[in-house]
């Protein structure tokens, strides 16, 4: 596979000088693939994006559609050992505050992990040791990169997870995840990730399996500490009423290529992706009365050992036909501008997508 690491360009085109990065975070057409037994799994295959301090990206998408391997390749979490003797196979350009992950030493970026950047898992039960009280694991995390006595780390521990609402902080510092509900754990988990001020934040999934009162307490949660810290929040996850809350901007994933991305506002009331489509008409509305059955997004999302030729969403789509020349199935879409700082991977015309959406699709949501 070709290394893109240190050129920043695409195969068969000649290497230039790599342009310093604008954003905070810049994301330049990452690629992870995994060999396999059976083929190679393009988990994440040319991805690019940009994020400032103090505002939130959503990445949205079906399971599998690479969102958290995007994660784990900005945490530098792809490592040879969780894939047994095959390496996971990285290239792109992943920029963080002008240091440029991918190439960078792995110390380097072992110590950049919890204190410029952090991540709150999906399954906090799994991520934290149950051998070790959780005022023990923040404590760790936080002398690893201060350097301060176990009982100045402690008091820092207890701050946190006051901060972070847990009841008497003071005493349940002391007590094992096992002995903390699921949004309890959830809130210690953003705690650790938080206790060194990071300044990205990923949140993979923060309210999965949570109920929905929790989930509204996490939420703001997540906003209320970004706004203290300043921090670039990253919210990965498939249910758009969490990015409805928190993103400024949405980039919505499928096959491990992203097919739209663009401000909030814009992805949601001007989608310019039959994916995305399928993604808003599976939503449930709880601000009017809902007319028709919620529509879900037909089929199942591809394989990403042998991801349809054309547009990955071809199968599925029920425009695929709409194009002529079969241009759906045998030329992959590239992202194009269709408005301000709005682009979409779709081979239909903007007349096309938006006769499509006026007519058909916005009066059903």
């Amino acid at each position: 596979m070709t290394d893109l690491s240190k050129t920043g360009a695409a195969v068969g085109e000649p290497a230039a000088a790599t342009p310093a990065p604008s954003s905070f975070l810049e994301v330049r057409d990452l690629k992870v693939h995994f060999p396999t037994d059976d083929g190679l799994v393009k988990s994440v295959d040319g991805l690019s994006f940009q994020l400032e301090k103090g505002k939130t990206l959503g990445i949205v998408g079906e399971s599998g559609s690479g969102k958290s391997v995007t994660s784990l390749g900005i945490m530098g979490l792809h490592t040879a050992g969780q894939y047994g003797k095959r390496k996971a196979q990285i290239s792109g350009e992943i920029w963080l505050n002008g240091t440029e992950l991918l190439s960078a030493d792995p110390d380097h970026v072992r110590r950049l992990r919890g204190r410029q950047m952090a991540m709150i898992f999906q399954d906090p039960l799994s991520a934290l040791h149950p051998y070790y009280t959780i005022g023990q694991q923040i404590v760790e995390a936080y002398r690893v990169h201060h350097g301060v006595d176990k009982k100045t780390a402690k008091r820092r521990a207890v701050e946190m997870l006051d901060r972070v609402g847990i009841p008497q902080p003071d005493k349940r510092v002391d007590s094992y995840p096992h002995e903390f509900s699921g949004g309890m754990r959830q809130r210690a988990m953003i705690a650790m990730s938080l206790v060194n001020n990071p300044e990205l934040l990923i949140a993979d999934e923060p309210t999965t399996a949570l109920d929905v009162t929790v989930q509204a307490q996490i939420l703001d949660l997540i906003r209320d500490l970004q706004k203290e810290f300043g921090s670039a929040v990253i919210i990965i996850t498939h249910d758009l009423g969490v990015v409805a809350e928190l993103a400024d901007d949405i980039l919505v994933m499928y096959g491990g290529r992203c097919v739209e991305r663009g401000p909030a506002d814009k992805v949601f009331y001007e989608p310019r992706h039959p994916y995305t489509w399928g993604l808003l008409g599976s939503m449930p509305r709880l601000d009017r009365e809902q007319q028709e059955r919620l529509i879900p997004v037909k089929g199942s999302p591809p394989s990403l050992i042998n991801v349809p030729s054309g547009c990955a969403f071809n199968p599925r789509c029920p425009y695929a036909d709409v194009p002529k020349d079969n241009v759906t199935r045998t030329v992959r879409p590239e992202l194009a501008e269709v408005g301000s700082r709005h682009w979409a991977a779709c081979h239909m015309t903007p007349e096309q997508r938006e006769r499509i959406w006026t007519e058909e699709i916005a009066p059903k949501l």
